[in-house]
């Protein structure tokens, strides 16, 4: 999907001006809080008004200042879903569901309402009030009836912003599917970086009411790597679970990942921060981490006084952070022979 925004809006005291072209299925907005994410999501489904300029999505002009074009957002065929469900409480599951299909158009009708209700697992609740669904549940919902409008382009606007963490990486996999399986191109407004890294490809990135940078989210989170508390982070999918004594063995790279808090499933995603791993140039006598890797160094990045260091085991790769002077001290370089030592409780589970 094209779409093109070149727009320009005074509210009180913030000003916002982009002007930017995006193409894509899966597109991140990235900003902080107040940067004008929310904003320019609202120009794109019409909810609100850009002073001037020009908007289109595959060529077709929703909104122009010169040509007096300004399509209501009913018949823009884009779906919004925001960080509240914004559910009809008097309405049971399965009829907010079909809210939105029967007001749409016979001939755009292209999504089947058992097989989303499939995709996202909403069988069991289609009976259920409102009221006595968990967030969870509720947000899966409010994702179904936007679908179900069958719109041409889904925006969330920082959709798991209400959940907590345990939610939030429970919702993301029905995210991804409804993607995948359904084929709508969408816009993902978030502030948090790790959600930008698993839901979209192509980064736009909002400041301060301005477009100030445009990239892919792998190159985001390493320019930001040394702004981050937490530096870069690894996100591990692994599998082939089994216990290893008190811990859990993965398997990863050329060999296993040992981790404190595992998961019963054998399948199970984990964050692991490019602070938490120790570069060794020789191989360590004796350890108390669990994980000693042997690995090559494939690349190397600079962010702000952090040097990052891609890391290959197998087919495993890691970003792990030094500074400069140990960088040096290691003479690292693309070729480098280095051991990696992680602890195994320095893995958080995500989902």
């Amino acid at each position: 999907m094209d779409i093109r925004i070149s727009v320009e809006k005074r509210l009180g005291d913030f000003s916002l001006q982009a002007d930017v072209a995006m193409a894509g299925e899966r597109i991140g907005i990235f900003g902080p809080s107040g940067s004008g994410k929310s904003t320019l999501v609202g120009f794109l489904a019409g909810l609100q008004q850009p002073d001037r300029g020009e908007i289109s999505v595959d060529g077709d002009s929703l909104f122009s200042s010169s040509k007096r074009i300004n399509v209501p957002p009913e018949q823009r065929r884009i779906a919004i879903v925001f960080q509240q469900h914004c559910l009809f409480p008097h309405l049971d599951v399965k009829t907010n569901l079909l809210y939105g299909y029967r007001r749409c158009k016979p001939e755009h009708r292209s999504i089947d309402f058992d097989a989303l209700v499939e995709v996202l697992n909403l069988r069991d609740l289609l009976r259920r009030g409102i009221s006595n669904l968990s967030g969870g549940e509720k947000q899966r919902v409010a994702l179904g009836r936007a679908l179900l409008s069958n719109p041409r382009l889904l925006l969330m606007d920082e959709p798991l912003s209400a959940l907590d963490d345990t939610l939030r990486f429970q919702i993301i996999p029905y995210l991804k599917r409804v993607s995948e399986q359904l084929r709508i191109p969408y816009l993902f407004i978030s502030h948090s970086l790790v959600e930008t890294r698993l839901m979209a490809d192509q980064v736009v990135v909002v400041s301060g009411g301005a477009i100030v940078a445009q990239t892919t989210s792998e190159q985001l989170a390493r320019s930001r790597m040394d702004l981050s508390p937490v530096g870069y982070i690894n996100l591990l999918k692994l599998t082939r679970r089994r216990r290893a004594n008190d811990l859990y063995a993965y398997r990863w790279g050329a060999g296993e990942l040992l981790i404190s808090a595992g998961s019963e499933q054998h399948e199970a995603l984990f964050e692991l921060s490019s602070k938490d791993i120790i570069l060794c140039k020789k191989h360590p006598e004796v350890i108390s981490a669990r994980n000693l890797l042997q690995c090559t160094v494939t690349s190397t990045f600079i962010s702000g006084n952090k040097v990052g260091v891609e890391l290959a085991s197998g087919e495993g790769r890691l970003v792990a952070e030094v500074v400069n002077q140990a960088a040096d001290e290691l003479d690292i370089g693309v070729g480098s022979e280095l051991y990696a030592a992680i602890k195994a409780s320095a893995f958080r589970r995500r989902g």
